[in-house]
């Protein structure tokens, strides 16, 4: 949980207009002094790397600047912003984002239930020829259900490796793009031939900063991925408004053809008459946001919801004791969370990448399309829970 001390990073996120991250970093000098360095000439740097050398950082392909400002110099900028003829469109404080996600006892004798509920154990394409990106705290590399699978690593975590140092992200990419049939227990992944590109966003204590998301969603458009899967976020209060940065870089996704799905977030307890919103980054328009429901098919008291004109729950996913890969010796472990729903929701999204030529709101049609009705409000569930082809 985030409190209002630690809710932020003390930096700030810059949208620049289309087309003019040079003209906006040019702009961020004159108003308040800032150099920049930009990913263009540093492909692949976490931010914290460009920062050692520069008091802000250009994500070249998403025309976002990460800046290091005090108040005069965020006076300065704020009085340019939405201005007629400059290229900075809005400022935002940088956030801190979290895994979602809790655990529960492992229990490696069990069928997989979310294969079943999204009818991927009954489902032909494999996800084969299709890239796709999980956002997270990183992979075991070393886990044996992955033996000679198509794996690239990026860390974007100043002084971690990708290595997976928590297993949050182990086990979203194992429901997203893990095996369905194992020798060792129950299959449990949906796109299970699909290449994975894993991008460790979060660190090893499972948080992390707007920032390094952003750096990973470049990552992932410039390897060309189709779906990229964030099951991160941070609490939202109702009427809040939606980060326009994050907003229009999912809008640029999608122009570059890769669908981003994220978790709606846990902060309801529904047992206790509370709905929260829909979390940070899941309440963008343009980002496809996944609630959870459990086996037996009802909303998971910890999913958030629809609950304003603000962030909506698009489509469900299986979110409760959801087994899935863990790194080291214990190799699998149940976790419930909306985290756990999103790399379902990825997943189908994979197989329908292979059968289908859409792309990005193509598949976002297709999900929504496809998915299972369920007796529950639409606010709690959106179009329903996505089914594999």
């Amino acid at each position: 949980m985030t409190t209002a001390e630690n809710a932020t990073t003390g930096r700030y996120l810059v949208l620049l207009e289309d087309d003019a991250t040079v003209l906006g970093a040019r702009e961020l000098t004159r108003l308040a002094g800032i150099r920049t360095a930009s990913t263009a000439d540093a492909a692949g740097a976490a931010p914290g790397e460009l920062f050692s050398s520069a008091g802000g950082v250009v994500l070249h392909e998403l025309g976002v600047a990460l800046i290091d400002a005090d108040d005069e110099q965020v006076t300065a900028l704020r009085g340019s912003v939405g201005e007629r003829g400059t290229p900075l469109a809005a400022l935002e404080a940088e956030r801190r984002v979290f895994a979602i996600g809790s655990p529960q006892p492992p229990a490696e004798d069990e069928v997989t239930w979310g294969l079943r509920a999204v009818r991927a154990d009954r489902s032909a394409p494999t996800g084969a020829g299709i890239r796709v990106a999980v956002l997270d705290t990183g992979f075991d590399q070393q886990h044996p259900d992955f033996a000679g699978r198509d794996v690239v690593t990026q860390s974007f975590v100043e002084g971690q490796d990708a290595q997976d140092g928590h297993g949050h992200g182990t086990h979203c990419i194992g429901t997203a793009c893990g095996p369905r049939t194992t020798q060792s227990g129950p299959g449990y992944g949906i796109a299970s031939e699909a290449s994975i590109y894993a991008g460790k966003v979060l660190s090893d204590e499972g948080s992390g900063a707007d920032g390094g998301i952003l750096s990973g969603i470049q990552w992932a458009i410039s390897n060309g991925v189709s779906v990229i899967s964030m099951s991160l976020g941070a609490p939202t209060q109702p009427g809040q408004p939606f980060s326009d940065a994050f907003e229009r870089v999912a809008q640029r996704a999608i122009q570059r053809g890769a669908l981003i799905v994220a978790a709606a977030g846990n902060e309801s307890q529904r047992s206790a008459g509370t709905i929260a919103p829909v979390g940070h980054p899941a309440n963008c328009p343009s980002i496809l946001a996944v609630g959870a429901i459990d086996e037996q098919g009802a909303i998971a008291d910890f999913s958030c919801g629809t609950v304003d004109e603000i962030g909506q729950v698009d489509v469900v996913g299986p979110g409760v004791d959801v087994y899935s890969s863990w790194p080291g010796q214990e190799r699998y472990r149940k976790l419930s969370g909306t985290s756990m729903a999103t790399p379902h929701v990825a997943g189908v999204a994979a197989l329908l990448a292979q059968q289908h030529p859409e792309r990005a709101w193509g598949l976002w049609a297709r999900l929504s399309q496809n998915a299972r009705r369920l007796p529950l409000p639409a606010t709690d569930i959106g179009a329903g829970i996505v089914q594999a082809p």
